[in-house]
């Protein structure tokens, strides 16, 4: 039987009792708290549209909702985007804004992203104009320029905690990814690795490059490695470049996510942060490693 889940943001809570008491009676379920005032779940509603209806009365609220099946709901692998993911920034981008170049740099990737432009070719083009760009200048950027997003070491620690593998798969750059990877708590990192000429960037990355084939392709190897199903799996991610990975996992989940990449996604959340993942799996706070 399904579950109908109520988030929000837990910096900017908007899921008022009142609210929560309107949805329970017009889906018929049974209310539960997974975080008093962040995030509920409706146990088995009653009604045929309980998404429908959930939205329709949340307008206006900043909350997000999902149905999600019953059985097998906590995940046994999180494989994750990067960038604007489990980071508030893109890397590359900022690497741009280093040597005066954002907007053209960030025009670039934010049509990647929302899948316009082929994610190799606009790689290549993005990194060609960061050609000289000292390590000195990149390890600033990744030291003053790049910010956690919340709740994703929280979700990583949790998963692991309660036996899950967590792999952060990223069309950034190795420089970042394994650092931040290490920091969050992931067991692995996969991403491009920059070339250099001594301590300056050559302008080019080693090939082949992480792309989403890529990403889809280390999902289906971890589900075979880890001896587990598709449905057990969760990724995340926000890009164009994310979506084929989001498609083939058990519980794939747009984060903030490009208008193109939410719509296609089965499960979406636009106001919550990283621990919505974790009450989509049925996890409560008391569950949460902080």
């Amino acid at each position: 039987m399904p579950v109908l889940c109520l988030i929000t943001n837990p910096a900017d809570p908007d899921l008022p009792q009142t609210l929560v008491d309107q949805m329970v009676g017009e889906t018929r379920g049974e209310l539960n708290w997974l975080a008093r005032g962040i995030a509920c779940e409706i146990i088995e509603p009653k009604s045929t549209n309980a998404l429908a209806a959930a939205r329709d009365i949340a307008t206006g609220h900043a909350v997000d909702c999902a149905l999600v099946p019953s059985s097998n709901r906590r995940k046994k692998l999180l494989i994750a985007d990067m960038d604007s993911t489990m980071i508030e920034q893109e890397c590359i981008d900022e690497l741009a804004d280093a040597v005066g170049i954002k907007a053209e740099v960030a025009d670039i990737t934010a049509r990647a992203m929302r899948g316009e432009l082929d994610f190799g070719a606009a790689l290549d083009t993005r990194v060609a104009l960061l050609r000289g760009l000292s390590l000195q200048q990149i390890e600033e950027v990744r030291r003053e320029r790049i910010t956690y997003a919340p709740g994703g070491r929280a979700l990583v620690q949790t998963m692991r905690a309660h036996g899950a593998y967590a792999s952060l798969v990223s069309g950034g750059f190795t420089y970042f990814a394994d650092y931040f990877a290490r920091r969050i708590g992931f067991d692995e990192s996969v991403a491009n690795v920059l070339e250099f000429e001594g301590e300056n960037l050559t302008g080019t990355v080693k090939k082949p490059i992480v792309d989403s084939s890529v990403k889809l392709r280390r999902l289906q190897e971890l589900i075979v490695e880890r001896g587990i199903s598709a449905s057990d799996t969760l990724a995340v991610g926000d890009g164009a470049n994310d979506l084929p990975m989001i498609k083939a996992a058990g519980m794939g989940v747009a984060l903030h996510a490009k208008p193109a990449v939410a719509e296609a996604a089965e499960f979406r959340i636009d106001h919550g942060d990283l621990t919505a993942l974790l009450y989509l799996q049925g996890y409560s706070s008391e569950d949460v490693v902080r």
